[in-house]
């Protein structure tokens, strides 16, 4: 079993070797109950921001769906007539200092994803937002509001454990996993308790979103309707173009499909539901490519988004000229009760566009 599996397996149940750990995890518990109480109480400092903020993240490790969420939130609000911006952290980008990093019109052409981290990018890519990216929350609004002052609202991708920022909204985000064996930390896979009370102020109810077909917790919220487009070339995908797609193959033909995922079965699974017969090539969540992780025999090769981002097509065309890649879009749908729950809570907020009705 891999070490990954039996992680899962430890966190899915509460059986000898998470009751085994569970000490540690109330000590964490502990930790994390004192740091809430601290800012509730307004022993430790937080930070209101000029503009309303809406932080999306999750209680669990692990990719919940975050990302799909916010780009969709995103899309929204500026349907709406926001002008939203983005604050992420940009796990995993190779930077060369803790300054905050603008992503937008003016720097994309000269930024990479190994640089910004791959969230953000695909973030950019699909919406065309502004982001900043840095791990101070506070620091990084300011500075994204002095480079773009027609932002009305920012949305921050992740950081619903980042207290030291105020916020008006929260979206926790569930997967099928639910909150696991209910444990935190390294006993279970929450980062806080699963029905913890806002530690700050908020202009309504915490919005609970579930990226998966069912509640997986007790807590009342939205499904999501979530299902792969039909695979688009490389190329095209980086152009914003819609054709040409993939079609599922002849019955007994094979392709790779390769994620760097949380749970990269999930993307294996969906294709699979496309009609595609499926050689898994799984890897670590936010793998790098230093290395292109297939060899020359792959002949067609399908990717997330989340991945496609970090891979340049005129490097693959150069190192790998025998594969054709494939970039499988994922369709991300809340049900109308979230938007209608979204909708209220920010016409609770103080400031509105004024094209907003």
């Amino acid at each position: 079993m891999s070490s990954q599996n039996l992680i899962h397996r430890t966190w899915s149940r509460r059986g000898p070797l998470a009751c085994l750990l569970w000490p540690v995890s109330a000590l964490l518990g502990g930790i994390v109950h004192l740091r809430r109480l601290a800012y509730r109480r307004e022993w430790l400092s937080s930070h209101r921001l000029p503009v309303p903020v809406l932080v999306i993240g999750n209680r669990i490790v692990g990719g919940a769906g975050k990302t799909p969420t916010t780009i969709a939130v995103l899309q929204h609000l500026r349907a709406c007539g926001w002008q939203p911006g983005v604050l992420t952290r940009g796990y995993k980008g190779k930077r060369v200092d803790e300054a905050p990093l603008l992503l937008d019109e003016q720097t994309a052409p000269s930024l990479r994803a190994a640089v910004t981290g791959d969230e953000p990018m695909l973030i950019w890519r699909r919406t065309g937002i502004p982001l900043m990216i840095g791990p101070d929350r506070v620091a990084d609004g300011v500075a994204l509001l002095a480079a773009h002052p027609e932002i009305d609202i920012l949305v921050c991708d992740d950081g619903l454990q980042h207290l030291r920022l105020q916020r008006d909204i929260e979206v926790v985000v569930f997967d099928e996993r639910g909150a696991g064996n209910g444990w935190l930390m390294p006993a279970g896979p929450l980062r806080e308790p699963w029905q913890a009370e806002p530690a700050l102020p908020l202009s309504a109810r915490p919005l609970v979103l579930y990226n998966a077909d069912r509640q997986t917790t007790p807590l009342s919220g939205a499904l999501t309707q979530r299902r792969l487009a039909a695979p688009v070339a490389l190329s095209a995908w980086w152009q914003h173009q819609e054709a040409p797609r993939l079609s599922t193959p002849p019955a007994g033909n094979r392709v790779a499909a390769m994620a760097g995922i949380a749970q990269p079965e999930r993307f294996f699974n969906a294709l699979q539901e496309l009609g595609f017969q499926v050689q898994p090539i799984p890897l670590a969540d936010h793998a790098g490519f230093e290395v292109l992780p297939w060899d020359d025999t792959v002949q067609d090769l399908i990717v997330t988004e989340k991945d496609a981002v970090k891979l340049d097509p005129a490097r693959v065309a150069r190192e790998r000229p025998g594969t054709r890649v494939w970039v499988a879009g994922l369709d991300f749908h809340p049900e109308p009760l979230f938007w209608r729950a979204l909708d209220d809570a920010l016409a609770r907020l103080p400031a509105r566009p004024a094209s907003s009705h």
